[in-house]
């Protein structure tokens, strides 16, 4: 059976996969700059026989093939970190680099678990026991959501006939949701200099622009979506309180459930900067578009596809010292945040007493959306896309904690990264042996997509 093949394909060189995802988590890179992890991925690649595309755009970005023609299936995979989240397999905070970066979303699991998948499959490829092209996706900067963003701008998805990934997560089950739409940018405003004790009348503040605008952006927030997101920082307030800011800026992320919904909203927030500057006769002088990405398209099609071989395989096989380190991890929460952890990540509260997952749970987000964000949005639009949750994280875990860069640098982490590896592998099986299902998911995008081709909020004209 050729599913069965793959697993064993998995299982022979676990300790291999296990390796590389320990080395990239010992070796945390922060966005567009993850040449660690991206050589070291095409290196092995390149030794399994994929061949390489490069974009120089893009550098630490890249697209592995194997085999020809159709159909062409995707797996997208990740490896950038998080500032500040640096932090050893341990159940107290203990950063090995003080300010360092860590992989607090499990990212170097991430990217790994699709890279297993693929070879895998190409050995069946090679054989002349499947037939088509298998592609894996090195993707830079999926926490500055602009990675897949870029790449996209670049046609570096053209020609997918679907794409598949999953996500480190406290809970083992398909993601039936959708993942929120976002548009970033910096506004910098441009005003006048002078002595802020003897001369405040001749100056006009940027600052005042900024914090105007944020007055206003905090009025607006009572007439937007309740599933909207504004947030922002200051990041640049002037030099020093004796002088009147000559220049200012302020980093806003605007998030909704849908792109068009963001699009409006954000619009809103220019319109507000530009009322700002004329209240303090400083100028906008910039709308740096930083990144932006769609919702997350999810194809039920191929959600099913996952959620049946997340059965065949059956559930991550995790030790007795997973579960020590689960129960440390997740025992030192309080209810309360135990509770939000849970509630976040659409685990059911009845798991409230647990602390690692170890079953297959049916999807608990159809209709709903996770309130975070992912450039995998961008690839959705682009073709056929799916996903699901590995439990790499004990119970009330969130992303971006240090809990979780401990937790994905442990055994609990490398096992849903193996488990995480079959079961894309046989998804892929299931659409390279049943045309059927491809077609099927093609004509649901189609439904769904309307048929509106995919434009990068780069190109957009929105200010």
């Amino acid at each position: 059976m050729l599913k069965q093949k793959t697993a064993e394909w998995v299982d022979r060189n676990a300790d291999d996969l296990t390796d590389m995802a320990r080395q990239i988590w010992e070796n945390p890179e922060e966005v567009l700059k993850e040449t660690f992890a991206c050589e070291l991925q095409k290196e092995y690649l390149k030794r399994q026989g994929f061949d390489i595309t490069v974009n120089d755009k893009i550098p630490t970005a890249f697209v592995a093939s194997f085999g020809r023609g159709k159909p062409v299936l995707g797996l997208l995979g990740e490896y950038d970190a998080l500032k500040k989240l640096s932090q050893a397999v341990s159940a107290e905070r203990q950063p090995l680099k003080e300010g360092g970066h860590g992989h607090a979303c499990g990212h170097n699991l991430l990217g790994v678990g699709c890279l297993g998948a693929v070879v895998a499959v190409k050995e069946l490829i090679e054989k002349g026991e499947l037939a088509g092209t298998v592609r894996y996706y090195g993707c830079p900067a999926e926490e500055l959501l602009v990675g897949k963003t870029l790449m996209a701008r670049e046609g570096m998805f053209d020609g997918l006939d679907a794409a598949l990934s999953w996500h480190p997560s406290p809970m083992t089950m398909p993601w039936a949701g959708s993942l929120l739409a976002l548009y970033s940018a910096e506004f910098t405003f441009a005003g006048k200099s002078a002595h802020a004790g003897s001369a405040p009348h001749a100056g006009r503040s940027a600052l005042d622009a900024v914090e105007l605008m944020n007055v206003g952006a905090n009025y607006m927030r009572e007439h937007v979506l309740d599933q909207n997101r504004i947030h922002y920082i200051v990041t640049n307030g002037g030099i020093e309180p004796n002088t009147v800011p000559a220049e200012a800026s302020v980093w806003y992320n605007v998030r909704a459930p849908k792109k068009t919904i963001a699009q409006d909203t954000f619009r809103w927030l220019v319109q507000i900067a530009q009322g700002a500057a004329m209240m303090t006769q400083t100028t906008l002088s910039d709308v740096k578009i930083i990144s932006g990405c769609y919702e997350v398209l999810p194809n039920q099609t191929l959600v099913k596809v996952l959620e049946k071989n997340m059965h065949e395989t059956g559930a991550p096989k995790f030790t007795y010292n997973d579960r020590e380190f689960a129960k440390k991890i997740s025992g030192g929460y309080d209810r309360g945040a135990k509770e939000k952890g849970l509630e976040s990540n659409f685990v059911p509260l009845s798991f409230m007493d647990s602390f690692l997952h170890e079953g297959i749970e049916p999807a608990h987000d159809f209709g709903k959306s996770l309130k975070a964000s992912s450039d995998a949005g961008d690839v959705s639009w682009i073709a056929p896309f799916a996903m699901f949750g590995a439990a790499a994280f004990p119970l009330g875990t969130s992303p971006h904690t240090w809990q979780a860069t401990a937790s994905s640098g442990s055994g609990i982490g490398f096992h849903a990264m193996h488990f995480a590896a079959k079961v894309l592998a046989g998804a892929l099986v299931d659409l390279y042996c049943d045309p059927g299902i491809l077609q099927k998911a093609k004509e649901e995008f189609e439904s769904a997509t309307g048929g509106k081709r995919y434009v990068s909020v780069f190109d957009e004209k929105i200010v």
